[in-house]
């Protein structure tokens, strides 16, 4: 069975920063892209940012310059570094990763989904 267990989220003042961890946990093949998605409230959940098992990124262009995302050296955790927080990055952050497993004789690739944890910044 696997999952992905986000921690590091809490309440911080604009300006203030934070860490986001995720580590992918279970028999797995192979911890493809990973990524955060952000959900407001009463809004859609978007891409924060992402990286591929190589090293390649991609970032919103609200947190470019803000916020860095990076793999573990296991490359089945991915962090997020989030600095000069503003209120507007408040919300609920979701890890996101495609993996690749072993079922019966197939290979399946798929996405997977943390719980979330809430990041909350005040002005």
């Amino acid at each position: 069975q696997v999952r992905l267990v986000e921690s590091g989220g809490g309440l911080v003042q604009a300006g203030g920063s934070l860490r986001l961890s995720c580590a992918a946990s279970g028999s797995t093949v192979s911890v493809n892209t990973m990524g955060w998605y952000r959900q407001a409230p009463g809004k859609q959940r978007d891409l924060v940012a992402s990286i591929t098992s190589g090293g390649s990124t991609e970032y919103a262009d609200s947190v470019k310059g803000r916020f860095t995302i990076s793999r573990g050296n296991a490359k089945n955790t991915v962090y997020l570094q989030m600095n000069s927080l503003k209120p507007e990055d408040t919300g609920v952050y979701y890890c996101n990763a495609r993996i690749t497993t072993q079922v019966m004789s197939s290979v399946v690739t798929r996405d997977y989904w943390g719980q979330g944890t809430q990041v909350t910044v005040s002005s």
